[in-house]
């Protein structure tokens, strides 16, 4: 069968675009492998003339990576794990509810997700501070958790709203509460909307730069913070600072490879009215 032309078109104009898209990472990795000079060299070479891993030697001299990275994944795990099961529940109550209040509670949720985490950061660091929780792992975790929650609660409503309710009706006269109804018939329904939902959830809060900034100092610093700190008012070290952007970036690049068929399944599971 022949390509028709529009889908001949739609290819091209897809590969031009992931071209575009994957320019700037292509070349910080480049940058990541030349030596300090070639990265401030003028003007600029796109591949690295000699292969040299100088920037990535300066990166670990100078900064705590593992630390950092630690504090990074626990924080992100944690607080989507926390996300995820609070979210999915709220999620399910309030469309399970009938009542005329789920509406509004809807509503409430979109708005949530809506406001932009800058305009809620100093309150949240005031908050944070009186109840003397800064520079803590735990601190991260419970604002990262209340942050993300209605982006969970979204992102599952719309399953929800695709499982018809005779089966939570059908397990009811099995003699099953709501929790187990839950656990054991909607969630296993539901399973690509929580792997779809644990992923975004997890890179929201592992790229995180603002709430990490002003809720840490030293010991719950993130990797994001921590490489800042190769910037100041009269120093850019580029190439520690594109060897650790490769550094935090990469695992997110082979998990959103891995999980890119469960991802779709769970976008197009979520788009599907039952």
């Amino acid at each position: 069968m022949k390509m028709s032309i529009g889908k001949r078109i739609g290819i091209i104009a897809s590969i031009i675009l992931s071209v575009f898209w994957l320019f700037p990472y292509i070349y910080t990795i480049c940058c990541a492998f030349k030596p300090g000079s070639e990265v401030v060299a003028v003007p600029p070479a796109f591949f690295p003339k000699t292969f040299s891993v100088e920037n990535f030697s300066g990166l670990f001299e100078r900064m705590d990576v593992w630390k950092y990275l630690f504090n990074s994944l626990s924080t992100s795990l944690i607080s989507t794990i926390i996300a995820l099961v609070l979210g999915s529940l709220a999620a399910y109550a309030i469309q399970r509810s009938g009542a005329k209040l789920s509406i509004l509670l809807v509503v409430l949720v979109l708005c949530l997700k809506m406001i932009p985490t800058s305009s809620i950061s100093v309150p949240i660091y005031g908050l944070i501070c009186d109840l003397g929780l800064y520079d803590t792992k735990i601190a991260l975790i419970i604002v990262y958790a209340a942050v993300n929650m209605p982006f969970v609660m979204w992102t599952m409503l719309s399953f929800y709203e695709g499982i018809p309710s005779t089966l939570d009706e059908a397990a009811y006269i099995d003699g099953a509460s709501s929790f187990q109804t839950f656990r054991k018939v909607i969630l296993p329904i539901c399973a690509p909307g929580l792997a779809t939902a644990f992923i975004f959830t997890l890179f929201l809060a592992w790229n995180d730069f603002l709430l990490s900034l002003l809720l840490t100092s030293m010991n719950a610093k993130t990797f994001t913070v921590g490489l800042a700190g190769f910037l100041s008012a009269y120093n850019l070290d580029l190439g520690p600072m594109c060897a650790g952007a490769f550094v935090f970036s990469f695992p997110v690049m082979v998990l959103t490879l891995v999980a890119q068929r469960y991802i779709v399944r769970g976008m197009t599971s979520g788009a599907v009215k039952g």
